[in-house]
């Protein structure tokens, strides 16, 4: 499944609590989430005297899998293009096989088609068969009952329409239409012409009739026809290349292996390949030909990646080549098509770009659409509901790669943010990682499947130990390959593979919602530590857990002796020797629990955590509870402490934690401050101690900020850009226009931001002009910084930018950036009273109702 990327669900939730303009957090890790207080709500229809959690959803109906009538065996496609219309001529000849019982008719998913032929296929000639189409689902008529033992073929030719299909998607895929026409008529200048196809989950049935569940699974054959100056990618091999008299190209592509219909593709546009090879296999990067000499940084590790999750797996990377395309306005982060993933062009980047590449970016995308190759292709997931087979798996492999490439800090890292992203999901939401019941099938598409399913797998691993854990997912694979499976398949190589029923792990981590939330204490008397561990959990919807952890007990400045203890009970005590009183006791030393952890431990003991800490996440615990005592003199030596650490994020932590620190100064801090904004070798590092300096009441650091606008890094110049918005010096709008014409889209947004504030009736057509140049994800800020500026410009000014954002709220594909446009227009109705009629047509005519219920909160 495809890579999660900030949309309109971060929106929604920024929108609600605040009604103000934000950008995603590009400097590094959250604090960690500790124990929240869940608010409980008691419907109606509750039972007297029960109170129902409110991250309990509403009953959902029942989804259970995909009855098999007919096997798609082979889809063979013939397909040209109208870019004008944005249509797709085809014909698709399947081969089909009834499944179990004779078949006297098939039904395929094909959506929004005309159909222009439906034939049998005979040795001497065809025959017309007799069907019915509502749009959505061909079924044909067969001319006489069809057993397993015989396969027959269909002919079907058809004109796909996608643009006049009904309008759908989700948070995590926004749009469903599965066909996309990029530019079909080049009118956009900063554009390439560009065709792409996004299936998952089931919208390659907008292209080609086939039977769209991920229990199917078929050979596949594309002959696609283009102009010849573009290029082509689909899944398996290119086998042939012809060019034709009309001077356009018909390329065939070839995928030998069977596979999910989901996972086909097709891409066509103006492309430069970048070509290596691993193991005899064709290794390819696409993207767009101002790219070429970038793309092997951004896609390089591929080969690596290749090396070492084939000898971890013991299962070589299955598919006959590998090749990874960027296309724009692309629907969601990226998807692991079958030998061919596509990214968004998020992930393509300038040498200068490069700079502040970090595991949230297009490295950490690369691992996971790659390990999807094993897990969801070679072996995908019979069902929606049982997706984290898929995304887990795709998830954990960021772990995997940043401690294989980084180390433990890194990995850890990646840990403390992905059990933050189901935590922060939790609030609200609470399901099993497998649910059978759901309202729409990307409702599977959240944090739960991906964030909390890799934090699964690794308390799995951590538990069986890693010999067995990758012996059991060689198990797995190779028994499941080229097959669809549900979560008993993943229990079955686990449990073959230790000899052990590991029934208990997988129902309360896989098949029970929700998490543990610990209350940790502890005692010391008569030589013997007293942990006392409370489950205190709402354990009438979420279960007891069963929680192998170590505890590890530090009784001075040495090692500290380490305790495996498995906790069974709600409330339990356990009794841990020491020869004297502990300086600290550390529960869940490794960090490997997924929980809400409230552990009691003293200012003195945090302390001891931290100047001992064993690797990243003690540290940044330490850090974190701390937070607001640095104005006591311990603390914050502590924290100048951690201005030197060696691991950049408990650097940048500390910054973050020196924000409000008003108290006595250890001697030197200031300084160190500042020599980490000037010459830090991490942007991320640079950036918050730019913020951290910026918070202060006192001091002049105008020549930091205005050395950092120009700084090589685009995110430490972005951030100089937007402090000095709030606080422009003499010279600060000469520095940010002499970079105003950057291509950087972050730069671009951040001197909109400049503009927003300090910018008059001059900057006005800046705005107009740089329009084109700012990415998708980036038009909701600039529309806002757009709408503020329009306010400080007189009102017969803003004629061309009112009607911009009109045009954009009215009909731009992606919800959040109408939403960006919408509440551009909304920020100048004080001053222009007119717009409150053109906001309620806009309200009343849009068809996302995530966006009108935003809209209503504005």
């Amino acid at each position: 499944m495809k890579y999660l990327i900030p949309g309109l669900t971060g929106l929604f939730f920024l929108m609600s609590t605040a009604l103000v303009s934000a950008q995603p957090n590009r400097g590094g890790a959250r604090a960690p989430v500790h124990k929240k207080t869940v608010p409980t709500v008691a419907p109606a229809s509750a039972p007297a005297g029960l109170t129902v959690p409110s991250w309990l959803p509403a009953d959902a109906p029942l989804q259970p899998a995909a009855t098999i009538l007919t096997d798609v065996v082979d889809t063979k496609l013939d397909v040209r293009f109208d870019y004008k219309k944005q249509h797709l001529l085809g014909t698709a000849m399947l081969t089909l096989r009834s499944h179990f019982y004779p078949q006297t008719e098939v039904a395929l998913d094909a959506k929004g088609f005309d159909i222009q032929k439906v034939e049998l296929m005979g040795e001497k000639k065809n025959k017309n068969l007799n069907y019915n189409y509502n749009r959505r689902k061909l079924v044909i008529a067969l001319d006489h009952p069809y057993p397993r033992s015989t396969p027959y073929q269909v002919r079907i030719v058809y004109v796909a329409k996608p643009n006049e299909l009904p309008q759908g998607g989700s948070a995590a895929i926004t749009n469903d239409k599965g066909l996309y026409f990029i530019n079909p008529l080049g009118l956009e200048k900063n554009k390439p012409r560009q065709i792409w196809t996004q299936g998952e989950t089931e919208s390659n049935s907008c292209w080609f009739p086939t039977i769209d569940k991920p229990n199917q699974r078929m050979t596949q054959e594309i002959s696609m026809t283009v102009e010849s100056q573009f290029k082509t990618l689909s899944n398996g091999l290119l086998t042939s290349s012809k060019a034709n008299a009309d001077g356009t190209r018909t390329d065939i592509w070839k995928q030998a292996e069977p596979h999910a219909p989901y996972l086909a593709t097709m891409v066509v546009g103006e492309f430069a390949v970048v070509s290596e090879s691993w193991h005899g296999k064709p290794i390819d990067y696409y993207v767009e030909p101002q790219y070429a000499g970038t793309a092997r940084a951004v896609f390089g590790h591929t080969p690596e990646m290749l090396d070492f999750f084939s000898k971890k797996l013991g299962v070589e990377f299955p598919w006959e080549k590998y090749a990874q395309v960027a296309v724009r306005d692309y629907i969601s982060g990226a998807m692991e098509n079958t030998s061919a993933s596509t990214f968004g062009s998020f992930v393509q980047a300038s040498k200068r770009e490069l700079l502040d590449a970090n595991y949230q970016t297009s490295e950490f995308v690369v691992a996971h659409e790659l390990f999807h190759q094993w897990f969801g292709d070679y072996v995908t997931c019979e069902s929606w509901s049982n997706i984290p087979l898929n995304e887990s798996f795709a998830d954990y492999s960021e772990f995997l790669w940043a401690e294989r490439k980084y180390g433990d800090d890194e990995a850890a890292l990646v840990q403390e943010l992905k059990l933050n992203n189901y935590l922060e999901e939790a609030v609200s939401k609470r399901e099993p990682l497998i649910r059978y019941r759901y309202v729409n099938r990307e409702d599977m598409l959240d944090r739960h499947s991906y964030d909390k399913g890799g934090r699964v797998l690794h308390m799995l691993r951590k538990y069986v130990g890693d010999d067995a854990f990758y012996a059991s997912l060689n198990r797995y694979l190779t028994q499941n390959k080229l097959s669809a499976v549900e979560i008993s398949k993943l229990r079955e190589a686990f449990e073959a593979t230790t000899g052990e029923d590991l029934g208990w792990f997988f129902d309360q981590w896989f098949l029970r919602r929700g998490h543990p939330e610990l209350r940790v204490t502890h005692t010391y008397a008569g030589g013997q530590v007293a942990l006392r561990v409370q489950q205190v959990q709402d354990t009438v919807f979420q279960p007891v857990y069963r929680l192998p952890v170590t505890v590890a007990v530090w009784t001075g400045s040495n090692q500290p002796t380490e305790h495996h203890l498995t906790i069974t009970k709600a409330d339990q005590t356990f009794q841990l020797p020491a020869s004297q009183k502990p300086v600290l006791v550390k529960f869940d030393s490794e960090g490997q629990l997924l929980a809400q952890l409230d552990e009691e431990r003293s200012q003195e003991e945090l302390l001891f955590q931290f100047y001992h800490a064993r690797g990243y996440l003690q540290k940044a615990e330490a850090l974190n509870q701390l937070q607001n005592k640095t104005d006591q003199l311990p603390v914050s030596s502590m924290m100048r402490n951690a201005l030197n650490d060696k691991f950049w994020n408990v650097r940048r932590l500390a910054l973050e934690h020196l924000r409000g620190y008003r108290g006595p100064e250890p001697t030197g801090m200031r300084k160190d401050i500042v020599r980490l904004a000037s010459n830090d070798p991490s942007p991320r590092v640079r950036v918050q101690a730019l913020k951290t300096l910026s918070a202060f009441p006192d001091g002049s650091y105008g020549d930091i900020y205005g050395a950092a606008v120009v700084d090589s890094s685009i995110l430490v110049s972005a951030a100089a850009i937007e402090i000095l918005a709030k606080r422009p010096e003499v010279n600060s709008k000469q520095q940010v226009a002499a970079i105003e014409n950057t291509r950087s889209s972050t730069l671009l947004v951040a001197i909109a931001k400049f503009y927003a504030l300090n910018g008059r009736l001059d900057q006005y057509p800046w705005f107009l002009r740089r329009l084109p140049d700012v990415a998708e994800t980036d038009l909701y800020a600039y529309f806002q910084a757009f709408g503020s500026l329009m306010a400080n410009i007189p009102p017969v000014e803003r004629d061309k930018g009112l009607k911009v954002l009109e045009d954009y709220a009215r009909t731009y594909p992606r919800s959040e950036v109408r939403l960006g446009a919408y509440h551009g227009l909304a920020l100048l109705l004080p001053s222009t009273p007119s717009l409150k009629v053109t906001l309620q047509n806009i309200r009343e005519k849009e068809t996302d109702d995530r966006l009108k219920a935003l809209y209503n909160l504005m």
